[in-house]
């Protein structure tokens, strides 16, 4: 056998099977983050606000794009975007003093995340810069390690101090104990002032979530993975896992700093 034909044949098809560029999509869940729950705390006279908290895998997605054309080291750019969703309630104590609480869900819109209105969520975004050195000699498969620079953007927490901020107005007030006060026999009347309560508390929060905005902050990442992509087909599919450092988070959140990155995408 002519081993150096073997050889160069063995060249060839990693050279064919890797690309100058590539782009794609990937599933990115990050593990270990939690989020405290705040126990029924009064925020107003009358009226007490919880929230729960969340423990394990945050759900998230994200974008990358790769190139593999510096003659030593590759450079990936990479944003995910994770969430965790927790239940947030107002609890409103009846003021005749019948022991009777109404319980109000609250739901709100965060700005500069593609959520609409739903259940409050703490949102975790991350823009990576990382440069990779890669495995060349193996065909197909590309294993690499590397590192970077990581900008963080991340929601706040619908909080008691949050809240309070809110309802504290006379107005809010008032549609409150009205809601508490009425005849449980008024059915119909207590559920259309249960109604424009939740309207006008749901556009309260939106509004100051909408101010609220996007706590952002620097840090950085280290990596491993693997890239893997056939001869000729323009498909690459790969695999990273991450642990983040550095990057500022609200205080009822302690990050659990590692994502896995599987997906894969176009190289050309």
């Amino acid at each position: 056998m002519n081993f150096k034909v073997v050889l160069a044949a063995a060249a060839l098809l990693a050279t064919q099977s890797f690309a100058i560029i590539g782009i794609g999509g990937h599933y990115a869940p990050g593990f270990g983050t939690k989020m405290k729950a705040a126990d029924k705390v009064e925020v107003t006279p009358g009226i007490d606000f919880s929230h729960e908290g969340f423990s394990g895998t945050m759900q998230g997605f994200g974008f990358k794009l790769w190139i593999d054309l510096l003659p030593i080291f590759d450079i990936e750019a990479t944003y995910n975007i994770q969430f965790g969703s927790y239940d947030a309630s107002l609890y409103v104590n009846d003021p005749t003093g019948s022991g009777k609480v109404t319980e109000i869900p609250i739901k709100i819109e965060l700005a500069g995340t593609p959520f609409g209105v739903a259940n409050p969520k703490f949102v975790a975004m991350n823009g990576d810069l990382s440069l990779t050195y890669p495995i060349t000699f193996i065909p197909v498969i590309r294993p690499y390690i590397g590192g970077g620079v990581t900008y963080y953007l991340n929601s706040f927490v619908l909080n008691h101090s949050f809240v309070s901020g809110i309802i504290d107005d006379p107005a809010i007030v008032d549609m409150i104990n009205a809601v508490a006060s009425k005849d449980p026999a008024a059915i119909q009347q207590q559920a259309e002032a249960l109604e424009n309560l939740g309207q006008t508390l749901k556009q309260k929060v939106q509004d100051k979530a909408a101010d609220e905005g996007l706590n952002t902050s620097i840090g950085g990442h280290v990596l491993v993975g693997l890239r893997a992509k056939l001869p000729v087909i323009p498909i690459a599919a790969y695999c990273n896992f991450k642990y983040y450092f550095g990057g500022d988070y609200p205080k009822e959140v302690d990050s659990g700093n590692m994502t896995l990155e599987v997906g894969g995408g176009f190289a050309l």
